[in-house]
C-alpha cells in the first residue's frame, strides 16, 4: 500500500519511532495524520510540524482508543492506516509485581486488540485498510534480561498473525514491526546492552524500512535484517538456540 493520499493514525507518535513515522508519512504524501500520545504537548508539537491533528490517548484504555478513532474519523473520515506503535521498556522477570506484568500486557497487547476491534471490521467492510503493529525482535526471539517485555512482545506478534489470518482475504493488510535497538528514549542507558549487538538504528532509518515493507505488503518489518537469520536458526534447532541465548545473557548481564 502506498501512503500517499491516506488517512493515518499513529499512537506513541510524540517521540521516537512514532514521531519518525509521522514525519515520513507526511513526506510520502499522506492526506491526514493523527498523532496520538500520552504526552499531549509533545504530540501537539509533532502535529503542528506535519499539519496534523494531536489527540491525547492512553492506549491501555479501550475507551480512550475508541475516542481517538472517533475523533480521527470525525475530522478526516475513514482511517486507511492505523499504526499501533505505543510501547514501554519496563524490564522484569517472573518475580516482577503483577502490576508491572499488567502494564506490559495492556500496553503491548491489549492496545493492539482495542485498536483492531475498532477499525479492522470497518476496513474489511470497505475492502481496504492497513494495520501496522509495533512489536520487537524480542517477540520473535527473546530478551535475555526481561520476561515482561519478551512475553508481551511475543503475544503482540501472535495477535498480528491472527489478524492477518482473519482479515487478510478481506482487504485488510497487516504488518508487524520487529526492530532491535533504535535510538529512542526507551534505549536510554541500554545502548551497550544485548539489543544493540547488531547496531543501533536511527528512527528515520526504521521509517525507511516501514515504507518499503508497506509497499510490498509483507508481514514482517525487519529494520535489522539479521533478525530473520536468527529466527531461522531458532526454529531449525531450538535447543542449540537456547544454549546460545544463555551464553548471550552471560555476556550481557542485567544492569
Amino acid at each position: 500500500m502506498k501512503v500517499e493520499g491516506r488517512v493515518i493514525v499513529v499512537t506513541g507518535g510524540a517521540s521516537g519511532i512514532g514521531r519518525a513515522l509521522a514525519r515520513r508519512f507526511k513526506q510520502e504524501g499522506a492526506k491526514h495524520i493523527v498523532v496520538a500520545d500520552l504526552q499531549e504537548e509533545m504530540a501537539g508539537e509533532v502535529a503542528r510540524e506535519i499539519d496534523g491533528l494531536a489527540v491525547a490517548c492512553d492506549v491501555t484504555s479501550e475507551a480512550e482508543i475508541q475516542n481517538l478513532i472517533a475523533t480521527a474519523e470525525q475530522a478526516y473520515g475513514p482511517i486507511d492506516i492505523f499504526c499501533s506503535n505505543a510501547g514501554l521498556a519496563q524490564m522484569g522477570g517472573e518475580d516482577s509485581p503483577d502490576e508491572d506484568w499488567r502494564l506490559n500486557w495492556d500496553t503491548h497487547v491489549m492496545a493492539h486488540v482495542y485498536a483492531a476491534r475498532a477499525v479492522a471490521p470497518k476496513m474489511a467492510a470497505r475492502g481496504s485498510g492497513y494495520l501496522v503493529n509495533t512489536a520487537s525482535a524480542a517477540g520473535l526471539l527473546s530478551h535475555v534480561n526481561s520476561a515482561t517485555y519478551s512475553v508481551t512482545k511475543h503475544a503482540a506478534i501472535a495477535f498480528a498473525e491472527w489478524l492477518s489470518i482473519a482479515y487478510g482475504d478481506r482487504g485488510v493488510r497487516v504488518s508487524v514491526l520487529c526492530p532491535q535497538a533504535v535510538r529512542t528514549a526507551m534505549l536510554k542507558d541500554r545502548e551497550e546492552g544485548v539489543a544493540s549487538v547488531d547496531g543501533v538504528l536511527e528512527p528515520e532509518q526504521l521509517a525507511d524500512t516501514v515504507i518499503e515493507t508497506m509497499d510490498r505488503e509483507a508481514f514482517l518489518i525487519l529494520p535489522h535484517p539479521k533478525v530473520l537469520g536468527y529466527l531461522q536458526r531458532k526454529t531449525d534447532d531450538y535447543d542449540r538456540w537456547l544454549a546460545g541465548m544463555r551464553k548471550l545473557r552471560g555476556a550481557h548481564p542485567e544492569t
